[in-house]
């Protein structure tokens, strides 16, 4: 069959097969592992083990090509019988000097065989190939793709365990190997060395979202808020930066006051207990992040490819910021009742303006919306001061209310400012028409920085796990463009009665 694309899909059985467009496995060459063909049509199955078979049956025998140990009867496709090589600790050496070279057997590890399929495909074509691993979670406590409905492996999770575990391993050391090869391997998902996110393959593959479905909604923007957890410290802020991007998110968030004038004599004064002194303002001077920092930040940002923007307290903090011609500013819950200088924003800023509304009501709904007349976008972010927020608090429904409003005035995106813990109340919030999420993040634990309680550990793969959550949402809340999907067929249809 030939391809208009130099792309390859190797396709295992993880949850996270279920987020990619099926219409990007519809045009590209595709090798399945096991019975994976289960979730999409493939061009060539790779398997050994016998209870294979029977899922394959169940599925109706959905690949062109099925490259096995053991002859069986594929109800008319074409089978290739090579041989199997077990994996045990003789063999574990050879392993990966056979995957570089041009021998070919079945491999215990199986996706092996597939790259070597794949390098096979690359050398007909005569040009390097982009091999996307999708549905490869390594996890053996994951689940399947909503579409394997039967688990036909021996029912063993101890042996499902030890078999899965050690394959990180290997996929790691063939990206290695491949460095420099005519395969371009990226694994599709959320793991440390996952090259993209399904959502962004999809992103990046189908251009935009819009080109599918004009009337579908943009990507929700979500925003790492690093509040004050960088400390002052700039390596830590790199470090705090680094790890956003890499789970995904699509801003970084800072904070920017004045000290001197945001807080009185008396507090700045009170006793506070942190490394860096024994008051208030010890802190809070450590804590302020100078114009070369915030120059260092945007140069960081632009190397990554994320965005940033700032909280801005104060009048004096939002004319220090105006250096660095900020498209978006943030005006935080905390400084609500400061109405002189929302106004003062409101009337020398015409770009975006995000607000959440926590300690709010809509007696400040209607004087950000008679005041916030110029500014080009404006991002209402339902919110709750309460650190946590108690589920009860949440009133996610408030940001259907917040999207309701733009259908009379565009300018305004709705959004949500999380301070519950966990991404349930995100998710929800996706599906009540949030375009923007907010949530806290920072590294490891202290006992004395403000927001720890709520600030997600940066550390452990939780904020990965919550921007996972919020683009699964994105893909379930699909369109509100009612039409038949590729996915879908008449069981019992006038054609197939015919």
């Amino acid at each position: 069959m030939t391809y208009a694309t130099d792309t390859i899909f190797i396709l295992g059985k993880g949850q996270s097969a279920d987020l990619i467009a099926p219409q990007l496995l519809i045009d590209s060459f595709v090798i399945a592992v096991n019975d994976a063909e289960r979730i999409a049509p493939t061009d060539v199955t790779v398997f050994h083990a016998p209870w294979v078979v029977r899922g394959l049956a169940d599925a109706g025998f959905r690949s062109s090509l099925y490259v096995t140990a053991q002859p069986f009867d594929a109800k008319g496709k074409s089978v290739m019988v090579v041989p199997y090589q077990p994996l045990n600790q003789g063999s574990a050496d050879l392993l990966m000097q056979r995957f570089m070279s041009d021998e070919f057997v079945l491999e215990e590890v199986l996706f092996l065989s597939a790259l070597q399929i794949a390098r096979q495909v690359a050398k007909l074509r005569g040009r390097s190939q982009t091999v996307y691993m999708v549905g490869f979670d390594f996890d053996a406590n994951a689940g399947y793709s909503k579409a394997i409905d039967v688990d036909y492996a021996p029912p063993s999770a101890a042996k499902k365990s030890l078999a899965i575990s050690p394959q990180e391993h290997y996929f790691v050391h063939a990206l290695y190997l491949l460095k420099d090869s005519d395969l371009i391997v990226k694994h599709i998902g959320l793991r440390s060395f996952s090259a993209m996110s399904p959502l962004e393959l999809n992103s990046a593959l189908l251009h935009t979202v819009s080109t599918l479905d004009p009337q579908r909604t943009l990507r929700v923007a979500v925003v790492a808020e690093l509040t004050t957890n960088h400390f002052g410290d700039r390596l830590r802020l790199e470090r705090l930066i680094r790890a956003s991007r890499a789970a995904g998110a699509d801003f970084i968030k800072l904070q920017k006051r004045d000290v001197t004038s945001f807080y009185t004599p008396k507090q700045l004064n009170s006793p506070y207990l942190s490394p860096f002194g024994k008051t208030f303002a010890d802190y809070r001077l450590q804590l302020e992040l100078s114009a070369d920092d915030l120059h260092f930040v945007d140069r960081l940002c632009k190397d990554l490819g994320i965005a940033w923007f700032a909280s801005v307290l104060d009048q004096p903090s939002f004319e220090f910021m105006l250096q660095f011609t900020p498209s978006m500013v943030k005006l935080p819950s905390t400084i609500s009742e400061h109405t002189d200088y929302l106004r003062f924003v409101a009337n020398n800023h015409t770009g975006k303006v995000v607000l959440s509304t926590g300690m709010t009501d809509t007696a400040y709904e209607n004087f950000v919306l008679e005041n916030f007349s110029k500014c080009e976008r404006l991002y209402l972010l339902q919110c709750n001061s309460a650190y946590p927020t108690p589920l009860e608090d949440c009133n996610v429904a408030v940001v259907r209310h917040y999207h309701e409003l733009s259908y009379s005035d565009p300018r305004i995106v709705a959004g949500y400012s999380s301070h519950d813990f966990g991404w349930k109340a995100s998710v929800l919030a996706v599906a009540a028409g949030a375009q923007m999420l907010e949530k806290h993040v920072k590294l490891g634990n202290t006992e004395w920085a403000h927001f720890d309680a709520v600030a997600v550990d940066l550390t452990t793969s939780a904020f990965t796990e919550y921007v996972g959550h919020v683009r699964e949402a994105e893909l379930i809340m699909g369109s509100q463009v009612k039409k038949v999907n590729i996915s879908e067929h008449h069981k019992y249809s006038r054609s197939a009665a015919q």
